[in-house]
């Protein structure tokens, strides 16, 4: 199984610049999108039902053009997930997901912390209110897939300048601290468990001073899994050759049984 997570950044934008359609003929089981910044009803038959997709939405009920998430999966879920069922979090729409058996996937867009104290508030309540989510689904007996803009960078190799963003949101002790504490309560970052030592390898950079042409970014985007799926993951990678938005696509295969 192919799955793909990308922060698009507005997924219209995406479509106008050709991205979208070249994402689908990526030919992945499952794709999550990010940031989609669009109501469904604001979107092209070609985008809300592609061929061959199952499609599913959430976008935020406070503002037009903010936040947003989507799911395309070929096979029909047996149960589809919308939000963390808190309403403070689920009305900026930022989680979609699906199970198929005893296996739950997560497209989630996690909140950035910058715009003031209150942000990186509300980014660490819903940090602590996801991890509850996904733990009670995880000690049910189900497996554990989340995905998505995570809007941290885990440690000093996933970024190109940690020293100058230690205080920077994005880079802050407590912020990577929650991805610790992910990984304490039984995940694990799968592309970093495949790559421990490799550097210079990101998926977000700033437009604003070209730094994609340079190669100065952060690795803020994950899969991050249960530990009883690591030996199951046949590949993660960056696709950061895919352009179309200031972040790449990540991806994974992972054969399930």
């Amino acid at each position: 199984m192919k799955i793909i997570s990308w922060n698009v950044n507005g997924i219209r934008a995406i479509a106008k610049k050709g991205s979208f359609d070249a994402l689908m003929k990526l030919d992945a089981d499952m794709i999550f999108l990010q940031e989609t910044k669009a109501h469904p009803d604001q979107l092209p038959p070609e985008i809300r039902t592609p061929q061959d997709y199952f499609s599913y939405f959430d976008h935020s009920k406070l503002r037009k053009g903010y936040s947003g998430v989507a799911m395309y999966t070929k096979n029909k879920p047996d149960e589809v997930i919308e939000g963390l069922g808190i309403k403070e979090f689920d009305d900026e729409g930022r989680t979609i997901g699906c199970r198929f058996g005893d296996a739950v996937f997560l497209g989630v867009y996690f909140p950035n912390g910058g715009g003031g104290p209150h942000r990186l508030e509300y980014k660490m309540r819903f940090y602590d209110a996801f991890l509850d989510f996904i733990e009670k689904r995880r000690k049910s007996g189900q497996s554990i897939v989340f995905c998505g803009d995570v809007n941290t960078a885990h440690t000093e190799i996933d970024l190109s300048r940690p020293k100058e963003n230690e205080k920077v949101t994005g880079f802050l002790p407590i912020e990577r601290a929650w991805i610790d504490k992910v990984i304490s309560h039984g995940y694990s970052d799968i592309w970093r468990v495949q790559n421990p030592d490799t550097i210079e390898r990101y998926t977000w950079w700033d437009m604003k001073t070209y730094a994609r042409d340079r190669n100065i970014g952060w690795r803020i985007d994950y899969f991050l899994i249960s530990n009883d799926l690591v030996s199951k993951v046949q590949k993660a990678d960056i696709l950061d050759s895919f352009t179309g938005s200031d972040h790449c696509p990540i991806t994974i295969d992972v054969k399930l049984d």
